[in-house]
């Protein structure tokens, strides 16, 4: 996909309709406009977690997206790849937007097709090809997810979440994890391999049980929208109490955008509605706990300049 096909929140929401864009029944969200801009964070912080290639085709590109973030106090991003095209293209991205860094992975969903077709590992070996490039910074997403693949997809599944810890550890850089009702085996896994620098519960979606096992063995933990809707109770439990150094926040953009405006399509510009909430729970100035969270995405991803 091109630079130049990627959405962007643009004029928020009327220039967007006004261009004659609609938004497909199948879509990440359901309203076609795009929540209000919110007020810019006092401090910047970055997304580490996106998907510039998903979302509304046409309605604008990658720099555009992230100028809007960037009136919005998130001053970049981190492009994550779920296959092999989409990782490609992340480092594309990455490589021509100084912006942007880049995480490459197969998804856990596809490793058991993959695997099925034999092709599961030609496709690591080129996921960890392109974890070498300068820009990646991060192999994900990756992991477990027990919720679309059964018992017979869990094989291929773990065999790929430990292919691309190795990568991670090889590349000297971060491993990005989706954890979907496989809290138990992610941990396992985890305590039985070899880790890179950095581990990153991406959408933390635990609870306050394992953000204890987060905070002792100094994984960090990325808060998404999730964190403020009605039913999440145990992700907000999670945040209060997770050691304030390995604490990130995301948006999984176009996904999981942040009550009120569930529904809607998310991106990096709506990173504030997450973190005004963040520093809600914990009861913590706003300012402080964005400084914060700038400081623990640049230990996990290094520099964007």
């Amino acid at each position: 996909m091109s630079i130049d096909s990627v959405y962007v929140p643009g004029e928020i929401p009327q220039t967007y309709l006004a261009q004659g864009h609609t938004q497909r029944e199948d879509s990440p969200g359901t309203k076609k406009s795009w929540a209000p801009a919110p007020e810019p964070l006092p401090v910047p912080v970055m997304d580490n977690h996106t998907h510039l290639d998903f979302g509304v085709p046409g309605a604008g590109t990658a720099a555009a997206a992230l100028d809007a973030a960037q009136a919005a106090g998130v001053r970049g991003a981190v492009q994550v790849g779920t296959d092999l095209e989409s990782s490609r293209e992340a480092v594309r991205l990455a490589e021509e937007e100084p912006r942007l860094l880049a995480a490459v992975a197969i998804h856990p969903n596809d490793a058991p097709e993959l695997a099925a077709a034999g092709t599961l590992d030609s496709a690591l070996e080129e996921i960890g090809a392109l974890a070498a490039r300068p820009r990646v910074r991060a192999v994900g997403e990756t992991g477990l997810d027990y919720f679309r693949t059964g018992p017979e997809g869990m094989d291929a599944q773990q065999y790929s979440f430990r292919r691309h810890i190795g990568i991670a550890r090889r590349a000297g850089v971060a491993v990005q994890i989706h954890d979907r009702d496989a809290h138990d085996d992610v941990v396992r896994i985890l305590k039985e391999e070899p880790l890179p620098p950095a581990v990153v519960f991406h959408c933390f979606s635990g609870d306050a049980g394992l953000a204890r096992i987060c905070n002792e063995n100094g994984w960090y933990m990325s808060f998404a929208g999730t964190v403020t809707f009605r039913n999440a109770q145990g992700i907000r439990d999670a945040l209060a109490i997770a050691d304030p150094s390995l604490i990130l926040v995301e948006t999984d953009a176009p996904f999981l955008t942040p009550h009120p405006f569930r529904g809607r399509n998310n991106a990096s510009y709506m990173i504030p509605y997450t973190v005004r909430a963040m520093a809600e729970i914990r009861n913590a100035d706003l300012a402080e706990i964005c400084t914060s969270i700038a400081a623990n995405t640049s230990a996990v991803y290094g520099s964007w300049d």
